[in-house]
């Protein structure tokens, strides 16, 4: 893997079909593109695998990147999570199992950040969250009042089995 001087995990959003990406997913891409021009030598790490549709929410996301002159190089896939907290588990892994060292800085809604940078750090990742996409006045407010309220209940749930994770491995 290249030298980098950040690496950027995007976490995942739905694929629609034909490998469609849903606004949410690309608002994540766009808002970890315009966050990376702050670095000379970022790495991208998109997270998902495949989920109703395929392609992976990763792989479509690496193909984004690409509409936005990110060269192949320095993207890095991870493409087995199935949640954030499978990909936050996943992304720890591949970070060590890579070498990378750099910043690690995450990408994601405003309304999902917290998570995924909370997950990140319980698996060992110094992360630290960029900022979120804008979402247009044309998002309903029930729409976006729902996505905070389900992240009410995944917050503590994901924390309590990262932590059981933590702790069951900790004895090994």
């Amino acid at each position: 893997m290249e030298q980098a001087d950040a690496v950027i995990v995007i976490f995942g959003a739905a694929v629609g079909p034909g490998g469609r990406p849903s606004a949410m997913l690309r608002r994540r891409v766009e808002a970890a593109a315009a966050f990376s021009v702050s670095f000379a030598a970022p790495i991208f790490l998109p997270t998902g695998g495949v989920g109703r549709h395929g392609p992976s929410e990763a792989s479509v996301m690496r193909g984004l990147l690409a509409q936005c002159g990110v060269a192949a190089e320095r993207i890095l896939l991870e493409e087995s999570g199935t949640d954030t907290l499978s990909s936050a588990r996943a992304v720890a892994r591949l970070l060590r199992a890579n070498g990378l060292t750099a910043p690690v800085f995450a990408v994601s809604s405003a309304f999902h950040l917290p998570r995924c940078v909370m997950l990140l750090r319980l698996f060992g990742v110094r992360a630290r969250a960029a900022g979120p996409p804008f979402v247009s006045a044309g998002s309903h407010w029930t729409t976006r009042t729902w996505w905070w309220l389900r992240e009410v209940a995944a917050l503590p749930y994901d924390l309590i089995l990262a932590l059981i994770e933590r702790h069951t491995h900790a004895g090994r």
